[in-house]
């Protein structure tokens, strides 16, 4: 029996850094959100543990046994073999969760064929703070460094989402380097919508000083009828927020007229 899961692209609407921590990481409320788009992994019972690696950004994964997808496996108790192949549809290092989504899809197709552990929560933080809600990849608030999830209510199903990233992988943890330490105030509270307009993301200028593209995408994105434009995660990807099809697909169209080289994803979040 094959199976197939999607990693949904995970995307920040809102992203409060509001401290450095002792441990070297940093406390963080945010709102995360998943695109029904993004990698697709293959699997089927085999002898053994094994992965192949195809699509757009196959490359950027330097080693394919020591990816996230790998870890997964290993993290997870499974009777039999599973031999998968990761479509690598998402750039890497991108503010998407790229790895972490590749490793929620690990977590369901397990569960399909063998079930989960009761500690499946814990097993996933462990391989990363965004793990957690990539297993389930439903809307929710995260706190601590990103584990810790919070139900929220989604009044934003169905809202059409454009991704731009501007092929320039930008890693995560030079970004928080470059924060300074400010804490900007709490997540807000309410619906998901209220949220994501009320909120920010911290780390958009850290990464800008590390990505000046960045400020292209968003200028690029602000430009049309989008009712919210940000970065997602540490960057570089950036998303505009329509409330129809239409002003997105217009926005896209122009965009790639003008940048045919920017990486672009169309879709609806869940």
């Amino acid at each position: 029996m094959t199976l197939t899961e999607t990693a949904y692209a995970k995307i920040n609407l809102a992203l409060h850094v509001r401290r450095r921590r002792e441990d070297g990481y940093h406390e963080l409320e945010t709102l995360f959100a998943f695109v029904d788009a993004g990698d697709v992994l293959t699997a089927r019972v085999s002898d053994r543990d094994r992965l192949t690696t195809v699509g757009e950004f196959a490359d950027g994964i330097d080693n394919p046994f020591d990816n996230l997808v790998a870890k997964a496996l290993l993290a997870l108790p499974h009777p039999a073999g599973l031999d998968v192949t990761l479509e690598k549809n998402l750039p890497v290092a991108a503010g998407l969760g790229g790895g972490s989504a590749d490793a929620g899809a690990i977590f369901r197709l397990v569960e399909q064929y063998h079930g989960l552990p009761d500690d499946w929560m814990e097993r996933a933080a462990k391989l990363g703070a965004d793990v957690p809600s990539c297993v389930r990849s439903e809307m929710a608030i995260g706190r601590g460094t990103g584990t810790q999830l919070e139900p929220v209510e989604n009044d934003l199903v169905g809202t059409p989402v454009l991704l731009i990233n501007p092929r320039v992988p930008l890693a995560t943890g030079p970004v928080f380097t470059a924060w300074d330490g400010r804490d900007r105030g709490a997540l807000p509270s309410g619906v998901a919508r209220a949220i994501a307009a009320e909120g920010h993301n911290d780390l958009t200028e850290p990464a800008l000083s590390l990505c000046p593209q960045i400020g292209h995408v968003l200028s690029e994105l602000e430009d049309g009828a989008a009712w919210l434009v940000r970065m997602s995660g540490s960057g570089a990807t950036c998303f505009a927020l329509y409330d129809d099809m239409a002003a997105r697909d217009a926005a896209q169209r122009r965009i790639k007229d003008k940048h045919p080289d920017w990486w672009q994803l169309a879709g609806t979040l869940r």
